[in-house]
């Protein structure tokens, strides 16, 4: 019975049929099969192979007997022809999912009803569009954007009961399309003149305020106000009628000022102010002269008096439920403004502005005498302010320098008043003072003293006097445990006018060569200083100081040695006044922080680094050598420092030796890095010798890079280097190694060759050549030692180095095989692989891999 009637028989099981179409089972024997009548066992069938292409025919094992349980499926005689099932999904099974999920998770009918609205706003659009629906005048278009704003605004109204956050939301955008329809009427298309816009500005702005009232929604009074005050903006022809636009903000201040009066929103009191004096100073700059002050002056005063009186509204409305609470923008910067802009307004003239000052107090007397029983904190603060103005009219008439000193020295009398009695008044005031020191100090800079000395004249003294107050403050802030924060601040305050009192000096009195070197010594100075200060005191700010200063020292050295010699001159003088100091200041921070420990000793040992390295680059140049020894000599100091970093790290420890083991894995890491990148730099480094001739390996350079590579070797085996490092220790060296050697190859033939040192010299059979042996070598050499000491991973990499050396020859040397070199390439290759297969077999396999499949 041929094959087919097997197949088609209908007593025949389906795992019968699929046994014998997928071969995976043999064909079943009589005991397996139901048949009737009943058949002997059936035997191979002649034809059967040649259908299925096999080789040979097989054998056929008897198959199990049929017990009645369930028949296996129809598939589970082609599993082996199934592929192993995915670890997980791929890229189109995971957006499938993405997709999926988007739409059955969530507000489902929300996306679903947004694609569908946004597939037919668009086809609406561009059908309309092509229609030419949209090529009706402009003044219609703006008429149909103005009545549907006005249809918003109306049912926004409407709803203002029901929905209330709605209404609030639709009358805001609204009244902001009406707004801008306007602006577009006007600026855009010029369909309407300035006067008419300017007015609809107005109506819309009063609109919005008295919605904002009625309703008592402070965002729509902060839409009307922003809208009212950008109007002349927006609306602007360029006039230049200053009359007009204040008086226009005028009108909107009293605005302001009336719904102060029966509302405590101090965010609008905020808006108004500043950009009533934001835009009145834009204009005073760019278009005010001294003709302008009497038509300009009283306007200063109005907006004065009307936030002035702002405030005193805010804080009468709160005052029963919230007496203490004071709108202190306002109250202090309204007069510090007001003030400011008057002085400019004055030009200068003292005399005018010394009565402004004095009038200004009286005002504020005047209040405080008033308020300070009902109102106790804003009596409080119009006393300040009235003792400030009094105080102010009287140095108008003295120098700014001579002042400013006077307010220093005050301020910190009544910042160390105010922690003495625990009120705040006083301390502000204090700090007050010291800001208004600094500024008239800033204000007489460009007053020069005639036959002024170093460190004694006027500006080296003021400035530290501000200086020493700005401390004083800091150090009183620090000893009550008052606001730390704040404390920081003045203390950084102080130290930049300690440090800007020198520089200034320096610039005026020491000649260009010598500035740094000064510069560097007043930094040591102040290191040592600071540090005497944590010793006593112990605080965090000044340990971090020391560490900070040091650091600063790192690029002040590095300028000195490029441009000139670190140990020479008042250079040298300078390094030395550190070494001293630089020691006493890290002995200070013995009991300090760790972190500040750590800063300081680093930035110091850096810095001295960089100072030996520059030192011995300048060596070089002197003495006229070549490239080669200059990179070596500059990386020098720190391969020796490094050295002693590893082996001997007392040396460099003092006088922080209980506490170097904690950062030197830090230092050894950062140095490790400098190496690595002068080792980098060295790669594309001719290496010339002069004036030694050049020998490969033995030059300069070259013994550079192999020190410096068997120290990072070393570094790598220590304990403190990173556990990456440690763990890939020999991969790291063995492919330092390998470029090391590639490097040296190149140079060999550079100078040996007279190759010149640039891109042609790897299109060189001769440089092409050299590398092919080099690599072969190599290559040979690690398969030799890898197979006799069984170590696969070497004899492994080495195999794959052979491989590159063999594609090289392919793509590469194959074109230099028409002279000696390229052929010498080749030859060398084929002979050192043969070499090989007959030195170095694989090694066996670990045991933990097992045999091979």
């Amino acid at each position: 019975r041929d094959i087919e009637s097997r197949l088609e028989a209908p007593d025949a099981t389906a795992s019968t049929r699929a046994a014998i179409a997928t071969r995976a089972v043999p064909p079943p024997t009589s005991e397996g099969l139901d048949l009737r009548p009943p058949a002997p066992v059936p035997q191979p069938v002649p034809g059967v192979e040649e259908a299925f292409e096999l080789p040979e025919p097989m054998p056929a094992p008897p198959m199990p007997v049929d017990t009645g349980g369930p028949e296996p499926e129809p598939m589970a005689a082609q599993v082996a022809w199934q592929d192993s099932a995915p670890t997980g999904p791929d890229f189109g099974e995971r957006i499938v999912g993405w997709i999926k999920a988007w739409f059955t998770e969530g507000n489902v009918p929300v996306k679903v009803g947004m694609l569908v609205l946004f597939a037919g706003v668009a086809a609406l659009l561009k059908y309309a569009a092509d229609e030419g629906w949209f090529t009706f005048p402009i003044e219609f278009r703006l008429i149909g954007v103005a009545l549907a704003a006005v249809a918003a605004l109306v049912f926004a109204w409407r709803q203002r009961d029901t929905r209330r956050a709605f209404s609030l939301s639709l009358q805001g955008g609204a009244i902001g399309i009406l707004l801008l329809t306007v602006f577009a009427a006007f600026r855009l298309y010029h369909l309407l003149p300035a006067l008419p816009a300017f007015a609809l500005m107005i109506v819309l702005v009063a609109g919005v305020c008295l919605l904002a009232v009625l309703q008592d929604a402070l965002a729509l009074a902060v839409l009307g106000i922003v809208a009212g005050f950008a109007a002349p903006i927006l609306i602007s022809t360029g006039s230049g009628n200053h009359v007009a636009l204040f008086s226009y903000y005028a009108v909107l201040n009293v605005a302001v000022f009336a719904i102060a009066w029966t509302r405590a929103w101090r965010v609008l009191n905020l808006i108004g102010f500043f950009f009533t004096y934001a835009i009145g100073t834009l204009w005073g700059v760019l278009k005010y002269n001294h003709a302008l002050f009497d038509s300009t002056e009283p306007f200063l005063v109005l907006f004065f008096v009307l936030y002035l009186a702002i405030p005193v509204l805010y804080a009468l409305r709160l005052g029963r439920e919230r007496p203490d609470v004071v709108d202190g923008t306002l109250v202090f910067g309204n007069p510090l403004v007001a003030f400011a802009l008057q002085a400019a307004l004055l030009d200068g003239e003292r005399m005018p502005l010394a009565i402004s000052a004095l009038a200004l107090g009286v005002i504020y007397a005047v209040l405080a005498a008033a308020l300070i029983r009902r109102l106790r904190v804003l009596g409080e603060s119009f006393a300040v302010l009235a003792l400030g103005f009094s105080t102010l009219a009287i140095p108008l008439a003295l120098s700014a320098r001579t002042t400013g000193c006077l307010f220093a020295l005050e301020g910190a009398a009544l910042v160390w008043l105010g922690l003495r009695q625990q009120r705040r008044l006083p301390r502000w005031i204090g700090l007050l003072l010291q800001l208004l020191a600094a500024g008239a100090y800033v204000a007489a800079i460009g007053a020069r003293e005639v036959d002024a000395l170093p460190l004694a004249n006027g500006p080296f003294l003021g400035a530290m006097l501000i200086a020493g107050s700005a401390l004083a403050c800091a150090w009183l802030y620090q000893r009550a445990n008052r606001s730390a924060e704040l404390g920081l601040v003045l203390y950084i305050w102080g130290l930049a006018w300690w440090f800007g009192a020198w520089l200034v000096d320096i610039d005026r009195f020491v000649v260009a060569e010598e500035r740094l070197p000064a510069v560097l010594g007043v930094v040591a100075v102040s290191a040592w200083l600071v540090g005497e200060a944590e010793r006593l005191w112990q605080r965090r700010s000044l340990a971090f100081t020391v560490g900070v200063l040091f650091w600063v020292t790192l690029p002040i050295s590095a300028v000195i040695g490029v441009d000139g010699q670190v140990f020479a001159g008042w250079s040298g003088l300078a390094h030395v006044a550190l070494a001293v100091l630089g020691l006493r200041s890290l002995a200070c921070l013995r009991s300090s922080a760790d972190v500040a420990q750590t800063t300081a000793h680093l930035g110091w040992l850096w810095t001295w680094t960089l100072a030996f390295c520059l030192s011995l680059r300048e060596v070089a140049l002197r003495a006229e050598l070549d490239a080669g020894w200059l990179l070596a000599m500059i990386g020098l100091p720190l391969l020796l420092l490094h050295g002693l970093a590893l082996r001997k790290p007392n040396w460099i420890a003092h006088p922080l030796v209980d506490e170097f083991p904690r950062y030197r894995p830090g230092l050894l890491l950062s140095q490790a890095l400098v190496l690595g990148f002068l080792l980098l730099l060295s790669l594309f480094n001719a290496g010339a010798s002069a004036p030694l001739a050049f020998l490969p390996l033995l030059n300069p350079l070259e013994l550079f890079q192999l020190a410096t590579l068997i120290v990072l070797a070393l570094w790598m085996r220590d304990p403190d280097a990173p556990a990456i490092i440690r763990g890939r220790r020999t991969a790291l060296f063995s492919a330092g190694g390998f470029i090391l050697i590639t490097d040296a190859t190149l140079r060999a033939v550079h100078h040996l060759g007279g190759i010149a040192w640039d891109e042609r010299l790897l299109s060189s059979s001769l440089a092409q050549t050299s590398l092919a042996v080099v690599w072969s070598i190599l290559g040979v050499a690690g398969w030799v030692i890898g197979s006799r000491r069984g170590n696969r991973p070497l004899w492994l990499a080495s195999a794959v180095l052979m491989a590159v050396v063999l594609a090289k020859l392919l793509l590469i040397d194959r074109q230099h095989l028409g002279n000696l070199f390229g052929i010498a390439s080749f030859i060398a290759y084929g002979l050192l692989c043969t070499l090989v297969g007959y030195l170095a077999p694989a090694p066996p396999r670990d045991s933990a891999q097992g045999a091979p499949a």
